[in-house]
């Protein structure tokens, strides 16, 4: 049998994160301000999503619209607000002017949430290299934690970023340096990406807009949510 494959949705709030919960999510993504992408959300919010499911969350750690840290001593600040309220999953990713990761920024970041498990965000899909961002990474003091890459392969998403896709989950399985963190594939993620990137391995998927058929200034249907888990649960070999 095929291990379960893992389905995070976004959550703004507690309204999402129980209609994520009942549709089958298996984690949440907590952030807001979707007009920029996602940003740090309040500790209240947090507070409230975490008293409402008990599913994994992991909290955004980004300031701005964008991919540059900004003020980070009061990120840092943020971030150890939210740990002493109990958070212990993050997002968070940062790119310098040229487009590589701000390893000083991240190593700040993740020192104050000391071993947590965090994903770096689709700020991989705006480097400069991708390879050498990973291999960066991997090498950095700041690394600690590090389990996930969230990304579509492309700034323009899973249909442009396919082949990427495959390609970085064929080095994951092979081993290779800077390939150990999961892909998890968001970003412009449809059904009908689906067949391909099971077969090829793939077994983490992020769904935001997709698990709010009314739109971003509707909540997250649980209907919605539970169409992509079933999706999932099929066996691999059923898929057309």
């Amino acid at each position: 049998m095929s291990k379960r494959a893992l389905l995070e949705v976004i959550a703004l709030g507690p309204q999402d994160a129980v209609a994520a919960e009942a549709g089958g999510a298996d984690r949440l993504e907590l952030v807001t301000d979707m007009a920029a992408d996602g940003l740090t959300p309040p500790r209240a919010t947090f507070a409230a999503v975490r008293a409402a499911v008990g599913l994994p969350l992991r909290v955004m750690l980004r300031a701005a619209d964008g991919f540059a840290a900004g003020d980070v001593a009061a990120l840092c600040e943020e971030a150890e607000a939210l740990r002493a309220e109990g958070a212990e999953e993050f997002v968070l990713g940062f790119l310098t002017p040229d487009g590589r990761p701000d390893l000083a920024a991240v190593a700040a970041l993740t020192e104050v949430i000391d071993g947590c498990p965090w994903t770096f965000h689709r700020a991989i899909d705006r480097a400069a290299d991708r390879d050498a961002l990973r291999k960066e990474l991997a090498g950095a003091a700041g690394a600690a934690g590090l389990d996930t890459y969230l990304t579509a392969g492309s700034a323009q998403g899973v249909d442009g970023g396919l082949p990427t896709l495959l390609a970085e989950q064929a080095r994951t399985a092979a081993g290779e340096p800077g390939y150990a963190p999961r892909i998890l594939v968001g970003g412009g993620l449809g059904l009908g990406h689906l067949p391909a990137l099971r077969a090829a391995g793939l077994d983490a998927f992020h769904i935001g807009g997709a698990a709010r058929p009314a739109g971003w200034s509707a909540p997250v249907e649980a209907a919605a949510v539970r169409e992509w888990r079933e999706a999932l649960d099929l066996p691999v070999a059923q898929r057309v």
